[in-house]
């Protein structure tokens, strides 16, 4: 783990030089320095693969990353891997793929950029994570989304976002980041007052202090989660599965928006969406090889019990103003026919499908509607329509599928089934809802009778709008046994759970 001292030495910590803008939070990597390079925002590994994984860093100057990899936290037993050049280009980020790994083992791994000249290098950065298992090997992951959302940032105070400790606390195989991994619209006060008296204290960076524009501002947004210390000690104890939703651009966009916002000189949200994935995939451990059409959405084997697939449910979705009858688009038809082969060929007992959006909760964008549900009772309509389709493909030929996703900031449980639906062709199935991890907190959202969800469990505030402080941040676990039995539990921010299920396999 990277120490006090090592991440004081980098500067990424004291609100004083944060304030007085002496100190960015991606100091230009083009400037001449002296001394030793330096790792500003510590290691993060993620897609994890039963061979391997991703290994990433940043270096405040032009450097090569290198990467020990070793069995053992002693390092007695490494091999040296030669990563790439840290170049102003990718914001001095960088990563480097680890390969011919063995299956289901913890591996330990060290970082440092050297110099381009050979002399100098940094000091190291450690991490550690394990390989996917073949096999029926039992597994346990987190997920949650939102971070620094509506105003709350990182408050010292407090300790810095907490519930990332709790996470890093249930020793997970992987955390699933179910999008909203930063609020580039989301400008942050260095000090909010509850309405108890209570004094919320933001540190802020210059990045953070408008709406991120320019690519330079969108890399910052996700520098200024790495400046907390909770968030760094998770990534670099458990590999990272990222997705994005809309804060990564802005709020509730889609392709071809322009916008009203009196905020941006830049309205078109497709020059801003494109600046926001680029920081997206310089900033998180993301193989873009595996990322189908060069986006977002892929899959990963997690053992002989699990498939994760990861959806990307932004960029290929209609206008928000769109009729809410017809056929309308969330996935896009080439996403949602991969979807249906990938979980028709699935051989694993669970296939978990990550959704940056709800199905059944009706999220809505002034007069147009936002999420998948169109609000109106009846068959599916508009976004439901693709998604209807989906259920129906796999209808009595896929078993044991399981939706996640966060995005409305509490956490739920919602069992849909044919019995109590406008339609009857699909197999009934569980969504759970787990969020925010650092933001504000809402909800309930009414739910859509399309598909005939049913509450179970819900976990919110009375009335919205309450940050950290007040409780109600959320993340969920799913565990699974050597057996293939899975356990979900819905936690608070501390990490209680507050709800558990265990759900019954039905073959494969």
């Amino acid at each position: 783990m990277t120490s006090r001292r090592t991440i004081l030495r980098a500067g990424l910590v004291g609100s004083a030089a944060l304030a007085t803008g002496a100190l960015s939070a991606t100091p230009a990597v083009g400037l001449t320095r002296s001394g030793r390079p330096v790792l500003t925002h510590g290691v993060q590994s993620g897609d994890v693969r039963t061979d391997g994984a991703l290994v990433w860093t940043r270096a405040d100057r032009p450097s090569r990353m290198l990467v020990e990899v070793s069995p053992d936290p002693s390092f007695t037993r490494s091999r040296l891997i030669t990563g790439p050049v840290l170049t102003p280009e990718t914001d001095g980020t960088g990563t480097v793929s680890l390969r011919h790994l063995p299956p289901g083992q913890e591996i330990h791994y060290r970082v440092r950029a050297e110099d381009l000249d050979g002399r100098v290098a940094s000091e190291r950065l450690t991490g550690s994570f394990r390989t996917a298992p073949y096999g029926p090997a039992p597994a346990r992951f987190v997920w949650t989304g939102d971070t620094a959302g509506q105003g709350w940032g990182i408050n010292p105070d407090i300790g810095g976002m907490t519930a990332y400790a709790s996470m890093a606390a249930r020793e997970p195989d992987f955390f699933l980041h179910s999008g909203d991994t930063v609020y580039a619209d989301g400008v942050l006060a260095e000090t909010v007052t509850l309405p108890d008296g209570r004094v919320w204290r933001n540190i802020v960076t210059p990045e953070k202090s408008k709406v991120a524009e320019t690519l330079a501002e969108y890399r910052g947004q996700f520098a200024y989660n790495l400046l907390d210390h909770n968030v760094r000690a998770l990534a670099a104890r458990a590999p990272m599965i990222a997705q994005w939703d809309d804060h990564e651009v802005t709020n509730n966009w889609y392709p071809g928006e322009v916008l009203v916002d009196p905020r941006y000189t830049e309205k078109r949200v497709d020059v801003l969406a494109a600046r926001g994935f680029q920081a997206f995939h310089e900033w998180l451990p993301i193989d873009t090889a595996r990322a189908v059409d060069g986006r977002v959405y892929r899959k990963f084997h997690y053992g002989a019990h699990l498939e994760v697939f990861v959806l990307d449910m932004r960029s290929y979705k209609d206008a928000n103003n769109a009729p809410r009858d017809g056929a309308g688009h969330v996935l896009g038809e080439r996403q949602a026919r991969w979807l249906v082969d990938g979980l028709r060929r699935s051989t694993a007992t669970w296939k978990i499908i990550a959704a940056d959006l709800p199905i059944g909760l009706v999220v809505p964008d002034g007069a147009g509607i936002e999420g998948v549900a169109n609000g109106l009772p009846g068959a599916p309509g508009a976004r439901e329509h693709e998604l209807a389709w989906v259920l129906r493909s796999i209808a009595g030929r896929v078993r044991n599928v399981v939706w996640l996703t966060a995005d409305v900031h509490y956490t739920a449980a919602h069992h849909y089934s044919p019995d109590r639906a406008a339609v009857g062709d699909f197999d009934p199935f569980w969504e759970f809802v787990s969020g925010p991890i650092n933001a504000g907190t809402g909800g309930p959202n009414p739910l859509d009778p399309t598909f005939g969800p049913k509450v179970e469990f819900t976990h919110h505030p009375a009335a919205p709008g309450g940050g950290p402080m007040d409780g109600y941040q959320h993340f969920g676990e799913i565990e699974i046994d050597r057996g293939g039995e899975l356990t979900v539990h819905l936690r608070d921010g501390a990490g209680t759970a507050l709800w558990t299920k265990t759900l019954r396999r039905h073959g494969r």
